[in-house]
């Protein structure tokens, strides 16, 4: 072989790389699973918003799962197939309104146990990058749309045919939130200002929901979970039973999403702040401060994984799909990571 071929084909090699094609488990754009159908976002368009995922069962094809966009109402249900999402009908989560104009939910987190999909809010301040929202003239429709977004939806599902049944919203979150000394302080302020928000949630051995916060970030690399009992919140349990974790997740990360495979739980951190920023999955046991780093995303800064799917392990981890905020129908992505990986510094606790 010359010289110059060789020089070639190094040069191909580099190229296909850099593209992100040659790499295992980079996950580059044109990765995307295509997605059959509409998954639906604003104005009935096409979704470019979506910012979470789940489904009925942990592993395995086909399944039936659950997708949503922050902009809407609804949520929609999908058939998961290894390589392809085919979207199908949509449910009505909220009926919220100002001035006769819908408001949406902010739907950050999907999760599923125990025939029950739950669906959280942001519980937090209106997006506003604009600044278009007068803290005066506008208090009113900010605090319609808070009460809009801080709410936790749940119904039942065979998660066979798409059919809902027994809608629950409930908005007792926001009073455990209220209640707790360390995230007071930054409800209802702009996420631009560490203000508090929700983008992550979890059921835990079908008891326990798992509240994952992108904000605030407490001392620049504490991320917050909040622990609840399902039934604090949809039955009779009483809202002192609750608890709040620190995870070290990285200088200036927050929860994007909280997704739960075996025994553990997996967190997809990212930046707290809406620019671009560094994305990560660890693992996590769900009880204790202590979480493993499995992975540094490789996207483009610019992207922003939203959602987390575990899909099935491999031979040398696990297969995930991640969603993007601001991609057209998510662009569902898979992306393989390591099964164990060092562990993070811990939080201060207080």
């Amino acid at each position: 072989m010359t010289i110059a071929r060789t020089g070639w084909i190094a040069a191909l090699l580099l190229g296909l790389v850099a593209a992100g094609i040659a790499e295992p488990g980079r996950g580059a754009a044109d990765d995307a699973w295509p997605v059959k159908n509409k998954l639906l976002g604003k104005d009935g368009d096409k979704s470019e918003d979506v910012s979470g995922i789940a489904c009925t069962k942990p592993d395995g094809f086909p399944r039936s799962c659950l997708v949503i966009d922050d902009n809407i109402q609804d949520a929609q249900f999908v058939q998961l197939t290894d390589g392809k999402l085919i979207a199908g009908s949509s449910v009505n989560l909220i009926k919220n309104t100002f001035k006769d104009k819908a408001l949406e939910l902010d739907g950050e987190g999907v999760a599923f146990s125990n025939g029950f999909y739950y669906v959280i809010g942001s519980h937090g301040h209106p997006r506003d990058k604009d600044h278009k929202l007068n803290p005066t003239t506008d208090a009113a429709k900010i605090q319609a749309k808070i009460a809009a977004s801080s709410q936790i939806v749940r119904f039942r599902t065979t998660g066979e045919d798409g059919n809902a049944s027994d809608v629950q919203p409930t908005p007792r979150l926001r009073d455990i939130i209220a209640s707790e000394p360390a995230l007071l302080p930054f409800m209802d302020l702009r996420l631009e200002t560490n203000g508090l928000t929700i983008e992550g949630v979890a059921i835990k051995d079908d008891r326990t929901l798992l509240a994952g916060f992108r904000g605030p970030v407490l001392n620049g690399n504490c991320a917050l979970v909040l622990s609840v009992e399902v039934a604090t919140l949809f039955g009779n349990g009483k809202s002192s039973d609750h608890r709040l974790h620190r995870l070290s997740l990285g200088d200036g990360r927050g929860v994007r999403d909280l997704a739960p495979f075996g025994e553990r739980i997996l967190v997809l951190a990212g930046p707290v702040a809406d620019g671009p920023g560094a994305y990560a999955v660890f693992a996590w046991d769900g009880a204790s401060d202590s979480v493993e780093l499995l992975k540094e995303l490789p996207f483009d800064p610019k992207r922003k994984p939203e959602g987390l799917l575990p899909l099935d392990k491999t031979s040398t981890g696990l297969r995930v799909l991640i969603v993007f905020d601001g991609d057209k129908e998510g662009a569902p992505t898979p992306i393989e990571i390591p099964g164990s990986g060092p562990r993070s510094s811990s939080c201060p606790a207080g």
